[in-house]
């Protein structure tokens, strides 16, 4: 005899089942976005930041701990990034400067982060991120600091030497080199991309499409703009700039290293409360004289201030001296911090706390 227990239901009532379900989201949706209005009447009158990464952080973290499954925790969380970004609209839609062209990994970052419901703004470059932030044409940049293959960025580094803004926040982007054309594989004869992503993809361009002219060109999106209008091209670029430039990806994740990851920096004049899981990025010289910058780690050391990279970059100012930066684990707020701070800068010329914000778990 046929189990009838076992027998999967109907699809068109599993169906009404959904329909249901969906009909309660929406209104629970809706029902949130009615609190969200209220809170941005509140943010209004105190001054408080429309975004603000800690309350971010708990809110992430209180749905990963929520979730019995079965949906995993990085969908989860993507909606949730989601719903942020049209709340933030209702509340004051928020401006995002990022290092342009549009299509590029900073516009990748910038939407992965913030959503679709505010506005990303490209910049010509990373000082003007920068500059627009602080001049207050923009509430939020991002800008890239560090990739796990390349290093350190040094025009980020060096606008923080001469900017007036914080570090409010971090991502972690992975990044994906793909092979993007309208054209069919065997008829592609040029290659467009950054020099740098050629260095990237090295292995596989010359085993995976054959004979073909590279060209460098200043952007991964000015290289998708080309394959977009001219036959025969191809770029080395994003999904994003695939999406945005109406292109195929031929080929996906080309590059030579899958774990390439870029590290950006959210800029913001505001400073970010504690979130009880920080990092902190200290900018310094050191006083002019042997052993100081020993002092400085040995005092980070005493205090129990763990210390996770370091950097330098000449101070342009005079020959020789070098501003250090410095990312440390906790918030400048810790009671630790601030009593190492005050020794520290008894043996600096300069010390900057640049920002403290919430450690991203994962790469987005």
């Amino acid at each position: 005899m046929t189990d009838v227990s076992n027998r999967p239901e109907d699809l068109s009532v599993l169906r009404a089942k959904i329909d249901a379900l969906d009909k309660d989201i929406v209104r629970l949706l809706n029902d949130r976005a009615r609190v969200v209005v209220d809170v941005g009447r509140t943010k209004q009158t105190d001054g408080t930041p429309i975004y603000a990464p800690d309350r971010e952080y708990a809110v992430l973290s209180k749905i990963a701990e929520l979730s019995t499954g079965p949906l995993p925790e990085k969908t989860l969380q993507t909606i949730y990034r989601e719903l942020m970004s049209g709340s933030f609209a209702l509340e004051r839609p928020l401006r995002i400067g990022y290092l342009g062209p549009n299509g590029s990994f900073s516009h990748m970052a910038s939407m992965l982060k913030f959503g679709a419901s505010v506005e990303h703004q490209p910049l010509p470059d990373i000082r003007g991120v920068f500059e627009e932030v602080t001049r207050g044409h923009c509430d939020l940049g991002i800008v890239p600091i560090e990739n796990s293959l390349g290093g350190g960025i040094i025009d980020t580094m060096d606008s923080f030497i001469d900017a007036n803004v914080n570090i409010f926040g971090e991502v972690l982007i992975e990044i994906h080199h793909n092979l993007l054309a309208n054209t069919p594989p065997d008829k592609i004869k040029i290659v467009a991309s950054k020099p740098e992503i050629f260095a990237q993809c090295r292995k596989w361009l010359s085993t995976g499409i054959g004979n073909v002219e590279l060209v460098p060109v200043a952007s991964s999106s000015k290289a998708a703009e080309l394959a977009s209008a001219e036959t025969g091209l191809a770029a080395i670029g994003s999904s994003l700039a695939a999406e945005l430039y109406n292109l195929k990806i031929v080929f996906a994740n080309i590059e030579d290293n899958p774990d390439n990851t870029t590290r950006f920096f959210i800029l913001s004049k505001d400073r970010a409360k504690p979130s009880g899981n920080d990092k902190t990025t200290l900018m310094f010289t050191t006083a002019n004289r042997s052993g100081a910058l020993v002092e400085m780690l040995n005092i980070m050391a005493r205090y129990e201030v763990n210390l996770t990279n370091i950097d330098t970059r000449p101070s342009k100012r005079r020959n020789w001296e070098y501003y250090f930066f410095i990312d440390a684990d906790g918030h400048c707020e810790d009671q630790n911090f601030i009593d190492a701070l005050e020794e520290a800068r008894t043996h600096c010329g300069e010390l900057h706390v640049l920002g403290s914000y919430p450690r991203p778990a994962k790469a987005l």
